[in-house]
């Protein structure tokens, strides 16, 4: 089996990244959901009989606590993302691993939490649609944007400078 995947990740490297990036991201969508949740259920443990029942639905939580809630997450799913982003998704680094880039990440992902409010905001408050069905829904399209800003702009590889690519030559440009 390993080979097998080895072969997939030679032959197909960037569908191994984005596999790993789904890997990663549905993870770090499972910590965001948790953290959601938890938020929710202490804003009002009288709607939830039993924890588990969050999930489920039929409650009327308030929309601070789903704003809150969409933020808590969004912060536990940031940290989440980043260190694994880091360490298993993307093979090239760019400037992920500096003050910069963890700057930039956020940023993105700040990006990506505004779209979510807004659409919890336009789903959940105006269309009174389900909470999580919300959620997921803006899940996905934060996933796209993510994957295409993070490319783009965090683990692209870095330009070579001349100096670079001297062997033996400590200058700086």
């Amino acid at each position: 089996m390993k080979k097998l995947i080895q072969k997939f990740t030679n032959k197909y490297p960037r569908l191994a990244e984005i596999a790993r990036f789904l890997i990663v991201g549905g993870l770090a969508t499972v910590v965001d959901y948790l953290a959601m949740g938890v938020v929710l259920y202490l804003f009002a443990p009288q709607l939830y009989p039993h924890f588990y029942q969050v999930w489920i639905g039929g409650a009327k939580p308030s929309t601070l606590s789903t704003v809150i809630g969409t933020g808590v997450g969004f912060i536990a799913g940031l940290i989440f993302n980043y260190v694994f982003s880091i360490l298993f998704v993307f093979h090239e680094q760019g400037k992920s691993r500096s003050v910069r880039g963890f700057i930039l990440f956020s940023l993105f992902a700040l990006g990506g939490l505004l779209i979510h409010l807004l659409g919890m905001y336009i789903g959940y408050d105006l269309l009174h649609i389900n909470e999580w069905i919300v959620k997921t829904f803006f899940t996905l399209v934060v996933l796209v944007y993510n994957y295409i800003t993070r490319k783009l702009f965090i683990f692209k590889p870095q330009k070579s400078t001349v100096a670079d690519n001297k062997i033996g030559d400590n200058s700086t440009l």
